[in-house]
């Protein structure tokens, strides 16, 4: 998962340090992984995620070793070689959502969950609305669980913007939305504020959403049929399709405004990406983004589509409070440091090996 948005991002920012630290062995592909650490050990590693495959070979190649961590809940099922484990769960959005799931989805992540709760001897997860959730749907000590929260990086290199709208088709000025494009990232509710502004800002901004088009019209066919059959968002809703990441702090920095509409998550990083180019933040009035933004956002009713719409009026027609909004994100970032949540995971690691606390 090296190269996914989410778990991809918490893997390339926390796996330097982690890797300077202790000797370590990577699963996955050795071409790619190799391309990221070539002087790391990489065991071949050619199976789908969360698929049958996958959990009988994590008895084959996982070798002796004095900790095995998944950065995922996708963690083996059985025992392995390994002296200790430590599972991250990002979120329980499967339990807390099953009803969104198949029968077949539902019986893995409820299996998956708490087997590897029960065999680790410690779980990350990254917020405490995220800890509360864990202990709500699974059956686990608390003791247990370790929150560290994200970090963002502090710095981005920002690239030229024109050469950027002629790469992604960008709009001049534009609504940002980044995410999985996925039922719960409610872009269905976003879509319909947008709807909802007044035409004189409909012809000014675009909405932009940075993601897969073809995952888009996967996770949430209803969305897809709404876009084309209406003349508004087929003309004024664009897609960029892959954003390499070198590209993505450009594209906030010169967004008018990010809007977070997601129903559920268990951190939710977009947010800080956004605050720490320069983008003024409207997020979900959910208690894990009141968590991470603090007061640098500005909060709607992600159900309420006339209440994203009038927080999206609101602060495209105040240059002032954009401005304000802007500079309490850039001290709201400061908090959350990759550097740091590496660190506290090596201590938990070093803990667990060396037995102690």
């Amino acid at each position: 998962m090296i190269n996914h948005s989410g778990i991809g991002t918490y893997l390339r920012m926390l796996l330097p340090a982690i890797i300077s630290k202790f000797e370590v062995t990577l699963l996955g592909d050795p071409s790619l992984l190799g391309s990221y650490y070539p002087n790391v050990a990489v065991v071949d590693f050619p199976a789908s995620i969360y698929s049958i495959s996958e959990q009988l070979k994590y008895r084959k190649v996982i070798p002796v070793c004095d900790l095995f961590w998944s950065p995922h809940y996708n963690a083996p099922l059985m025992p392995v070689k390994a002296l200790k484990r430590v599972v991250t769960i990002h979120d329980v959005f499967h339990l807390a959502f099953a009803s969104q799931l198949s029968l077949k989805q539902k019986i893995y992540a409820k299996l998956a969950f708490n087997l590897v709760s029960k065999l680790s001897n410690r779980i990350v997860t990254v917020s405490h609305f995220s800890k509360q959730e864990i202990l709500k749907f699974i059956k686990v000590d608390q003791s247990k669980i370790n929150v560290i929260h994200n970090g963002v990086e502090q710095q981005a290199k920002l690239v030229d913007v024109n050469n950027l709208k002629a790469k992604y088709q960008l709009p001049d000025n534009y609504i940002l939305f980044v995410g999985n494009v996925k039922p719960h990232k409610n872009l269905k509710n976003l879509a319909n504020a947008y709807l909802a502004l007044p035409k004189a800002l409909q012809d000014r901004y675009k909405l932009l959403v940075v993601g897969k088009k073809d995952g888009f019209i996967t996770g949430d066919d209803n969305l897809f049929d709404m876009i084309s059959s209406n003349q508004a968002l087929s003309d004024n809703l664009h897609f960029t399709g892959y954003v390499d990441n070198d590209d993505m702090a450009t594209i906030y920095n010169n967004a008018a405004v990010f809007v977070f509409p997601s129903l559920y998550e268990g951190f939710g990083l977009p947010p800080l990406e956004a605050m720490v180019n320069k983008c003024a933040v409207l997020a979900s009035e959910i208690p894990v983004l009141h968590e991470v933004c603090g007061e640098a956002a500005v909060y709607f009713d992600p159900e309420n589509a006339e209440d994203i719409a009038s927080k999206i009026e609101w602060i495209l027609n105040n240059d002032q409070e954009r401005e304000t909004l802007i500079a309490k994100g850039a001290e709201r970032v400061k908090l959350f440091d990759w550097q740091q949540s590496a660190q506290k995971h090596i201590e938990l690691f070093n803990q667990l090996i060396y037995n102690t606390k």
